[in-house]
């Protein structure tokens, strides 16, 4: 990855004066959850996203195009670029609309936003995937529940040990499950791949408004989607939402386990220091996924039509 730049205050003051007409007297302040980008509110109707590298400026670039080709097929709000450059050389900006609401990690979806997740997966399903890699958007191979699981069944072990978790419950997922449970052929789609909680903006009554961070979009195993939806809202919730949107029970309990994996796998991580996750969300996320579902009482898995 290149070398990355940091902005001052006075370099992100100067640009908001450069966009606004009263960006001089708009509030500017850092937002708390950015991922890869400088992320600053301003005001209380427009985000200001930095690259910090050209790397991250690519995927910049790439995700201003995209938001403008999901967009048509969404049933949520995606942000809107009203002005975007470079912010120093080789790095970009976009000055985006605030979509209103919270960050998903601060309001339970509803039943009703449950319909707008089945409308977000719906939709993602729907984009032509010659048009997303006509934009670059890269194609990622599905990956090994059975790797997934092996790893996971390790940092189980060192769960049990700090008394986090018991190891028994991974059991659920057998070698020959994890084989069952394989991506399907010819079954990509486009996926966010990045559908954490901070990344869904939710209001009060719990209906989702919108989906944020669109850098990290792949086409793949639409699984993946459906396991970020069981870390961010809850295993029921997110596979609820995904037998909305049309999927069977292969990929819902494709994604579910996934979920369940990955939480493992990084708490464990983040005890042993190899990890900078904040542990309050990472407990979270690991209980969220492991929330039953019903699901899991079929025995017999089939294609949906």
């Amino acid at each position: 990855m290149t070398q990355a730049a940091t902005p001052t205050a006075d370099t992100v003051r100067r640009l908001v004066r450069s966009l606004l007409p009263d960006g001089g007297r708009s509030d500017i302040r850092p937002a708390g959850e950015g991922g890869e980008h400088f992320t600053w509110f301003v005001g209380t109707r427009h985000v200001l996203r930095l690259a910090p590298d050209r790397d991250a400026s690519v995927r910049q670039r790439r995700e201003l195009r995209l938001r403008d080709v999901v967009r048509p097929h969404l049933g949520v709000a995606v942000p809107v670029s009203i002005a975007h450059g470079e912010w120093a050389s080789g790095r970009t900006y976009t000055l985006d609309t605030l979509i209103p609401g919270d960050s998903g990690e601060r309001h339970d979806v509803s039943a009703v936003g449950e319909a707008d997740l089945a409308g977000l997966l719906t939709g993602l399903r729907e984009v032509p995937l010659r048009q997303a890699e006509a934009l670059g958007v890269p194609r990622a191979a599905p990956r090994s529940l059975e790797a997934l699981r092996t790893t996971a069944g390790r940092a189980a072990e060192q769960l049990e040990a700090a008394d986090e978790f018991d190891p028994d419950r991974l059991h659920q997922l057998t070698a020959p499950a994890a084989v069952q449970l394989a991506a399907q052929p010819q079954g990509a789609v486009l996926v966010h791949h990045d559908l954490k909680g901070e990344h869904l903006v939710v209001s009060a009554d719990g209906r989702v408004r919108g989906v944020l961070g669109w850098t990290d979009a792949v086409v793949g195993d639409p699984a993946e989607d459906i396991a970020g939806l069981a870390l961010a809202v809850g295993a029921p919730a997110a596979v609820r939402a995904a037998t909305l949107a049309g999927y069977g029970a292969r990929p819902c309990l494709r994604g579910l386990w996934l979920a369940r994996c990955d939480a493992l796998i990084r708490l464990a991580e983040r005890l042993q220091g190899r990890d900078t996750g904040p542990l309050p969300l990472l407990h979270a996320q690991l209980d969220r996924s492991w929330e039953p579902i019903l699901l899991e009482r079929v025995t017999e898995l089939r294609e949906d039509h």
